[in-house]
């Protein structure tokens, strides 16, 4: 079975000491009325990959500062009738997982075939500036094993480097949470970088779905990004497909 590694962040305030707990009501261009909540690590974005992964796939999570990374249950307010959501707050092997969950200091990156990087506003925080983090993602990707991220989740992955020295996203077709969806969360003085715009100065070639908060997915190489919360499940089964292949 392969097995998985799910980064998870360990910040619990945005830039401008907001908790990064907040439940807006967002009208898309589609005429859709969003429910967000801007969590530390986005709960959707966690559960329903893990559920797409979990039956055919070992997964540990990881954090930098260790077990019980924050993922908080007021997420159940913006997603109460989203089935799996609800059953991975409430899972006790998902609890168990969370509690063990390794430092990033601590991770071996050859126990695992592929990492992964839940998003919410909290991975715009602290992961981009972790020095062990910026070391894992460097050794999953120069392996040539699967880095993967979705949502904010490819901020965590601004600093790594090829063998060559250049960023990953330099000429690579990528994704993100774009502009567009920051600004209608007004939440662009809460993180470290527009994640567009620094995928862009990277040299990233970013794509993104016509319409805001529509879900998007890239693959180029081992580099695999989701553009935003609705881009969760479909990340996860091309992780998976790709696993399932190898």
């Amino acid at each position: 079975m392969p097995s998985i590694l799910f980064v998870l962040t360990s910040a619990s305030t945005t830039l401008t000491g907001a908790p990064t707990v907040r439940i807006v009501s967002i009208r898309s261009t589609s005429g859709r009325i969003e429910r967000l909540l801007g969590l530390m690590s986005y709960l959707p974005e966690a559960a329903h990959p893990y559920y797409v992964l979990a039956p055919h796939a070992t997964i540990e999570f990881a954090s930098p500062k260790g077990p019980n990374p924050p993922l908080d249950p007021a997420s159940v307010k913006a997603y109460e009738s989203d089935d799996e959501s609800v059953k991975f707050l409430s899972d006790e092997t998902v609890k168990s997982k969370l509690a063990a969950a390794k430092k990033l200091s601590e991770v071996i990156s050859k126990d695992y075939d592929a990492i992964f990087y839940v998003g919410g506003h909290g991975p715009a925080i602290d992961l981009p500036i972790d020095a062990d983090n910026i070391k894992l993602a460097t050794e999953f990707y120069q392996a040539g094993k699967i880095t993967s991220a979705v949502c904010h989740g490819p901020a965590a992955l601004a600093n790594v480097r090829d063998a060559g020295g250049k960023s990953i996203f330099a000429g690579k077709a990528t994704t993100g949470f774009s502009n567009a969806e920051e600004i209608a969360m007004d939440k662009v003085k809460d993180v470290l970088f527009l994640l567009e715009d620094k995928i862009i100065s990277l040299g990233g070639k970013y794509e993104k779905a016509a319409e805001i908060w529509e879900p998007h997915v890239v693959v180029d190489g081992n580099l695999f990004t989701g553009q935003n919360p609705a881009s969760a499940r479909p990340i996860a089964q091309v992780v998976l497909k790709a696993l399932l292949k190898a």
